[in-house]
């Protein structure tokens, strides 16, 4: 698929017919540690629940009502990072975004699953809202990770709708 049609197909989807295979989603967290990151630290990390019985777990322990409804029949992926490395020079953060870096860098890496994802038939739900406390217990992240993001990846059950951008103008300004 070309990049521009990827791009302007992708969706947050909230309806899901059926998960991802375990092959697939191989190749699209293969994919997605190519992105580019503070001096190639590469602190991104994936949790992937694909077990049915993990999966079900997962999805009445960590999400709320309207998550845990607009994600059913999917598998989940949530993406950490380890703080204090990227931003970091040695033990003292480079600059004032510090930790945020990290932050940074997996969105980075988080856009290229979700672009893969995509490119492979797949579609995701990037979820904020969710337990981190009981998602660290379930999946036995160290402490040392930051959670930022629960994704929900399978095949859509529907078309989901456009939904409008701002205007170039409104977020952009040229010097």
């Amino acid at each position: 698929m070309e990049f521009k049609e990827l791009i302007r197909e992708r969706r947050s989807v909230r309806n899901y017919s059926e998960a991802i295979s375990r092959e697939d989603l191989t190749s699209i967290l293969d994919d997605a540690r190519l992105a580019p990151s503070w001096k190639n630290s590469q602190t991104y990390r994936c949790y992937a629940v694909t077990d049915p019985e993990k999966t079900a777990a997962f999805h009445e322990a960590v999400l709320p009502p309207f998550n845990a409804k607009n994600s059913a029949n999917a598998a989940y992926i949530v993406t950490t990072f380890v703080k204090g490395i990227s931003g970091y020079n040695g033990d003292a953060p480079a600059n004032e975004a510090g930790d945020f870096w990290g932050a940074y860098d997996l969105g980075l890496h988080d856009a290229y699953l979700i672009l893969s994802a995509r490119d492979r038939g797949y579609d995701t739900l990037i979820m904020g809202i969710r337990e981190a406390a009981a998602i660290r217990d379930l999946l036995e992240i160290p402490g040392d990770e930051e959670i930022l993001s629960v994704i929900a990846i399978g095949k859509r059950a529907a078309e989901p709708a456009f939904r409008p951008r701002k205007e170039l103008a409104e977020v952009a300004k040229f010097f």
